[in-house]
């Protein structure tokens, strides 16, 4: 948590940079303005907006009964209230989780997922996406992905007001600027979205109670996500990182631009993480999707 906190200070410093180094004092208090509008939007509106961008249609105990009773029996155990419950029509398999706090949270899970995985894997899957919503990472990749389109935005604008004489920017350090400050607003939301997907594996393995089902739910992931499109995911790439896996289509991508952390590692931190905690290994998931 300390070393989060620490990323989006960072990120919340290149707004405050940026707007100094357009306008002085008054662009300093102008940017920080942007930022702080932005987040209060995001926070009340973000998770309404993403289900939106991937045509997530709500389901309950009637429409979805298996899943609703795996999602509120991982939700008990995890001490949380029962979160919105949505499917996005995908192939895809992949699921995501979105809501300012445990009490205005959802989950989301593609077809593709529950076509594919077993009862155990799809239930460690589930118990990840709480986990996120307990630890409160929700609101705070939400807020990064907003402070990072912040950076962009003001690094646009510079091209218009840095350039002047008697303005605090020259036009070759508008320029760098609008080059590196994206970039590096970029790199620090993804280093946030990795260190929470390591807490998140934890805390998933710990609510189901077996590792071995979140390994092998991210090793099945794993192999299928990259062969099967996620249209949504394509034209909304901003939201990647909100996913247990990345949705996009992306080859030999530097560990820098990654939003996720490698599988493998991953996999082998959960491996340890039981071993520590005195989790016993379970019996390996059945293969077949339990609906499809």
């Amino acid at each position: 948590m300390v070393r989060t906190f620490v990323l989006m200070a960072v990120m919340t410093a290149f707004v405050g940079v940026i707007g100094l180094m357009l306008g002085g004092e008054v662009g300093l208090v102008i940017a920080l303005g942007l930022a702080f509008a932005m987040n209060f939007f995001s926070y009340w509106n973000s998770d309404k907006a993403v289900l939106r961008m991937h045509g997530a249609r709500p389901v309950d105990a009637r429409l979805a009964p298996e899943l609703w009773k795996m999602t509120e029996t991982m939700a008990r155990k995890a001490g949380m209230p029962m979160p919105a419950l949505y499917i996005m029509e995908t192939e895809q398999p992949n699921a995501f989780a979105t809501g300012r706090n445990p009490e205005n949270a959802a989950v989301a899970v593609t077809r593709g997922l529950l076509s594919n995985m077993s009862r155990e894997e799809v239930a460690a899957v589930v118990a990840h996406e709480l986990a996120h919503v307990k630890n409160r990472d929700t609101l705070t990749m939400t807020i990064t992905a907003t402070l990072a389109g912040a950076v962009s935005m003001l690094a646009n604008f510079a091209i218009f007001f840095g350039g002047g004489r008697d303005r605090p920017l020259g036009i070759v350090s508008t320029i760098a600027m609008m080059i590196l400050a994206p970039l590096a607003a970029g790199m620090v939301q993804m280093a946030i979205s990795r260190v929470r997907e390591y807490e998140a594996d934890a805390e998933g393995a710990a609510i189901c109670g077996s590792p071995d089902w979140l390994a092998s739910a991210l090793a099945r992931l794993g192999q299928l996500s990259g062969r099967i499109d996620n249209i949504a995911a394509e034209r909304n790439p901003a939201t990647a990182h909100m996913f247990i896996v990345n949705p996009l289509h992306m080859q030999a991508v530097d560990s820098l631009f990654a939003t996720h952390p490698p599988i493998e590692k991953r996999i082998a931190k959960l491996r340890a993480f039981g071993g520590a905690k005195g989790l016993k290994s379970s019996a390996q998931p059945s293969r077949g999707g339990p609906w499809g």
